[in-house]
């Protein structure tokens, strides 16, 4: 987290001027000046439409980052699973304690091993593509002309005058955080912060910013809509949840009437 936290003020320190030709640099010259090419140059094929190329080339980027998000949302699952037993550690071993909170760390540490978690490893996906959506929005931000054309009725340097693209974002975060906590095993405060929460900051960011910048966010958060559904689809795991209880409540069941049995036989 500190890893991730950093970063975002490295980046935000680069510099803001406009993105040309003649911009230098590894991140101005090389990466994001390549990003906003890579959209102007996909608009071509559509007219000279920018918005077309900023949608084309959000989905490329997150495709791209697919496996990144699998490995992720893997790691996030194994994690939610074994959150009952943490918080029974977390009971257990409930004292402040030097000797008390050793043990549970102790035991966090052996839970995870046998869930084969890295929570480390969690991070890790979120640090890669970090810096790639970061140039993504930093080449659409600082090219003036990604900025000066239109798409349907957006002026893209100006925010959305009917607030159709903050809506649709705020919609589209909604959907993606509610698909994600509905699989988890349990509800808790943080979860329903993360469904409340995050819509509204992203709905009054979009209305404040170049609906460019907003249509760059809309289509990244339906994309992730259909990415949960895709990899984290939480009737799916859910159902799969399911069977694994009834699978174990049936074991349990043959074990007590096998131990009955067993008695009943020694008693003749």
């Amino acid at each position: 987290m500190l890893g991730i936290v950093g970063l975002v003020f490295i980046l935000s320190a680069c510099s803001n001027k406009p993105i040309t030709n003649q911009s230098t640099g590894i991140w101005d010259g090389l990466i994001v000046l390549n990003f906003s090419r890579a959209i102007i140059w996909l608009a071509h094929f559509f007219g000279n439409s920018y918005g077309i190329g900023i949608i084309i080339f959000t989905i490329i980027i997150r495709i791209i980052l697919l496996p990144l998000m699998i490995f992720q949302t893997r790691s996030m699952r194994k994690t939610q699973e074994v959150q009952p037993q943490l918080k029974a550690l977390q009971k257990k071993y409930s004292s402040k304690d030097r000797e008390t909170m050793a043990k549970l760390q102790s035991e966090q540490q052996k839970l995870y091993s046998e869930a084969g978690i890295n929570p480390m490893m969690g991070c890790l996906p979120a640090l890669v593509q970090l810096p790639i959506i970061w140039a993504l929005y930093q080449a659409i931000w600082r090219t003036a002309v990604l900025r000066s054309g239109t798409f349907l009725w957006l002026q893209l340097g100006h925010k959305d005058p009917y607030f159709v693209l903050p809506i649709l974002a705020a919609l589209a975060t909604f959907l993606s955080s509610w698909l994600t906590t509905k699989s988890a095993p349990e509800s808790n405060s943080m979860n329903t912060m993360m469904i409340v929460g995050m819509p509204v900051v992203v709905f009054f960011t979009a209305m404040n910013v170049a609906s460019s910048l907003s249509l760059y966010w809309t289509v990244s958060y339906v994309f992730q809509v259909g990415q949960t559904l895709l990899i984290q689809n939480p009737w799916k795991i859910q159902a799969e949840r399911d069977q694994k209880e009834k699978a174990k409540a049936e074991h349990e069941r043959i074990v007590k009437k096998a131990m009955r049995r067993a008695k009943q036989s020694k008693r003749k």
